[in-house]
């Protein structure tokens, strides 16, 4: 489980990087950074798309909504809400091959988010400690916070260090693909997140609550 949990965490890393990186300074997955960057745009400064931020927050939540949904009155609510994110995410694969327009980026925007939103609400159902898949800050203030240097005991110190590995990986992947062939790094993701998906299900099947 932990495997496919740490694939997850990879496929964010591409995702943002091709959300951030050929998008325009929007996140798809993680929002605290679009809130930030909502605070910057609202100040007039640094290059932020405002519009696309906003977007991104809503759709993240609507999906998270779904989400939550599924979590507590689906009989299989994995595999149907896993199923709507790999749905989304290859839609988005698709819309990735089009022409560049501002309609384009939006679609992309809404649809990634949308799917990054269902995934974290499918993923918090686990409450696998450390292993969100999309935000890195708990993860490494318990990788200093529990280290020997502070006392501690270095509690899963190799899941930690393995989450923050593979969204480096990710990103870096992501952007190496930005720069090569752009119109790939989403359906890469998609790929990426389907084997993932299909090894936690068969390890880690979320039941209704």
């Amino acid at each position: 489980m932990i495997g496919a949990l740490l694939g997850l965490t990879f496929v964010t890393g591409v995702i943002d990087a091709a959300s951030v990186l050929d998008l325009g300074h929007v996140f798809v997955a993680n929002m605290t950074g679009n809130v930030v960057f909502s605070g910057f745009a609202l100040a007039h400064l640094g290059n932020v798309w405002l519009s696309a931020a906003l977007a991104a927050l809503v759709a993240f939540l609507v999906g998270a909504v779904l989400g939550g949904r599924l979590t507590r009155g689906s009989a299989w609510p994995a595999a149907s809400g896993f199923a709507l994110e790999l749905c989304l995410l290859a839609g988005a694969s698709a819309v990735a091959f089009g022409e560049a327009t501002v309609m384009r980026t939006y679609v992309l925007v809404g649809c990634l988010a949308l799917a990054m939103g269902l995934r974290n609400a499918l993923i918090r159902a686990l409450s696998v400690p450390d292993m969100t898949t999309t935000v890195l800050t708990l993860t490494l203030t318990g990788l200093a916070a529990d280290s020997s240097l502070a006392g501690g005991d270095s509690t899963r110190w190799v899941r930690r260090l393995g989450a923050v590995g593979a969204m480096l990986a990710g990103a870096f992947a992501g952007a190496v693909l930005i720069s090569n062939a752009p119109r790939f790094v989403i359906a890469f993701g998609t790929a990426i997140e389907l084997v993932a998906v299909v090894v936690l299900l068969r390890t880690a099947p979320l039941k209704p609550s």
